[in-house]
């Protein structure tokens, strides 16, 4: 998901009225409820139910029309072979349209009709606007949805999937195999990962040089520094490819969040890793980061061996799914290449 405040603020995964359209397109009118783009799910399947974070949802057939929110779920629908009715607005890395790059590819690839686009600019869930779009499923695994989001669209009928835990903690990998299961396409969904996972072997292969190198993956954003934890999904990503997180990030942790940690200024130079991995919306905001004094005393970042990601659309897509990690992945594999080369050299 994603950072939070400003680019850490505006990911999560990512801040999410009415309806907006695809870039030249008209999105459907409230009382004209899109098409939904369809592959057909295995009715044998069902009735499928889910145990989650407010109790429990049962979906007794195939969805015809299917929402979406949150991070991830989107993604995972379109890459099943499915058109959403509505989608979470993407206010960061989504540009003007307010769509990644990478599901406009999708949609367009998909055809049919546009979805509506739920405003998601306050991280809040209008469920006029949903309703508007006539779903018979809501898919947001890996969201913000509170439960008074949740019972507001379990009372108009439409079954939901919510997180299973907690908040924004549900794995990306889990996000692909659970709209696999509420689609009726489990086997399709595994297909998807399997895909994936080749993708990122076939990365970690081609550079034997990322195995067991230490990594810290931060943010320094409005004045504070984030260092991501183990549990973060962008962690995990590195870890595939062969990176160990740098023990010192864990060290440092002070319990203010799952996924992520901040560090104070004068303790930056404990952040002990081989490379640093970080992001930044513009490159004059990183390079005045890297040469700042504070920038200077993180080891890695002295030695300049840091892979960095930078602008709005890259950074939103470090917060890997079925779509946004291939989208990405050639990027930060040159990245972190020349990071390690210098790391190691």
């Amino acid at each position: 998901m994603p950072s939070r405040v400003s680019s850490f603020g505006a990911l999560v995964a990512l801040t999410m009225a009415g309806a907006l359209a695809l870039t030249g397109c008209a999105g459907p009118a409230a009382d004209e409820p899109a098409a939904s783009s369809t592959a057909a799910g295995d009715a044998s399947a069902f009735p499928v139910t889910f145990d989650h974070l407010y109790g429990e949802t049962t979906i007794d057939s195939p969805p015809e029309r299917v929402a979406t929110w949150g991070w991830g779920a989107t993604d995972a629908v379109l890459a099943l072979g499915i058109v959403p009715v509505a989608i979470p607005s993407m206010d960061y890395g989504g540009g003007d349209d307010r769509i990644t790059p990478w599901v406009e590819d999708a949609i367009e690839e998909l055809g049919g009709d546009a979805p509506a686009i739920l405003d998601n600019a306050s991280y809040e869930l209008s469920v006029e606007e949903l309703l508007a779009a006539d779903p018979d499923v809501l898919i947001a695994p890996y969201s913000g949805l509170t439960e008074e989001e949740y019972d507001a669209v379990t009372a108009a009928g439409i079954p939901v999937v919510a997180p299973e835990q907690a908040l924004w903690a549900t794995p990306w990998r889990d996000v692909i195999t659970e709209t696999g299961k509420a689609l009726g396409l489990s086997a399709e969904a595994e297909d998807v990962l399997a895909d994936l996972d080749t993708q990122i072997a076939d990365a970690a292969a081609a550079h034997p040089e990322f195995e067991g190198t230490s990594i810290a993956y931060i943010d320094d954003d409005v004045d504070t520094l984030y260092a991501y934890l183990p549990s973060d999904a962008r962690v995990e990503i590195l870890q595939d490819l062969g990176f160990v997180p740098a023990e010192s990030v864990t060290a440092l942790d002070n319990g203010e969040s799952t996924f992520y940690t901040t560090v104070s200024y004068e303790n930056l130079d404990q952040i002990d890793a081989q490379v640093i991995f970080t992001q930044a919306e513009e490159q004059s905001a990183l390079d005045e980061f890297l040469a700042s004094d504070r920038g200077q005393l993180i080891p890695a970042v002295k030695k300049g061996a840091v892979a960095a990601i930078v602008g709005e659309e890259n950074v939103s897509a470090v917060s890997p799914t079925a779509l946004s990690l291939p989208w990405l992945l050639p990027t930060m594999l040159e990245q972190l290449a020349a990071a390690t080369a210098t790391a190691r050299g």
